[in-house]
């Protein structure tokens, strides 16, 4: 977890749901109408440089030349902040996607369920994320990595991770260079959405394929 996301309205309206003022972003009304985002793909990434709020395309996926496995996705929240290989992106390269959901799988006797997972009120989702900054130079296979937390009751019926999700009111100061490293740790624990706040239903194993894109993939069966 987690290993595929929904990423399909406009840059217009995630920024809204963030209170961003008019002067805070160039205006782009147009659908992003990515439904079944995968790892390896370059999704649109929200970060703060130079004290103003930037949207770059970034690889997903974090794999250092020296790493000689396939491109990690995730980094746990409860241990990023101190690890040798996560503890400069945490510091350095915070930053935020832009979601509608997620999808997890849930087996259920000899296949595996997928399940579409989205905000009871349907509100945009910001995801934490760490990277390797700054997101307009492209560093190859060294992109971000969504952060992740640990399920409680409730959800862990679904998955024992899931994404950090972040309250809107705390994505700037996430963002912002002027926080610690310990404050970042603060917000990632604080200005978490609970597992309270989300919804689930099962949806076509159509969203199995990553070539699979469309509003039918979050659809309930």
């Amino acid at each position: 977890m987690c290993g595929r996301f929904a990423q399909y309205q406009s840059r217009d309206v995630y920024f809204d749901a963030l209170g961003a003022a008019d002067s805070d972003y160039v205006h782009d009304p147009e659908p992003i109408g990515r439904y079944n985002v995968a790892p390896g793909t370059h999704v649109l990434l929200l970060s703060e440089r130079d004290g103003e709020l930037k949207i770059d395309p970034v690889y997903w996926g974090y794999g250092p030349e020296w790493w000689d496995k396939p491109p990690l996705i995730n980094a746990r929240g409860e241990t990023a902040a101190s690890s040798r290989m996560f503890k400069p992106l945490w510091n350095h390269g915070r930053a935020v996607v832009f979601a509608d959901g997620w999808f997890e799988w849930v087996k259920e006797e000899e296949r595996k369920q997928p399940y579409f997972i989205y905000h009871k009120t349907h509100d945009p989702l910001f995801f934490a994320a760490i990277g390797k900054a700054p997101y307009n130079d492209p560093h190859g296979h060294e992109g971000f990595l969504i952060v992740t937390s640990a399920s409680n009751k409730g959800m862990v019926d679904i998955h024992d991770r899931r994404p950090l999700v972040l309250k809107a009111s705390a994505v700037r100061e996430w963002l912002s260079g002027d926080t610690t490293l310990e404050r970042a740790g603060e917000i990632a624990h604080d200005a978490a959405l609970p597992e309270s706040t989300f919804k689930w239903h099962p949806v076509s194993t159509k969203v199995n394929m990553p070539r699979h894109q469309g509003e039918e993939l979050i659809e309930k069966i």
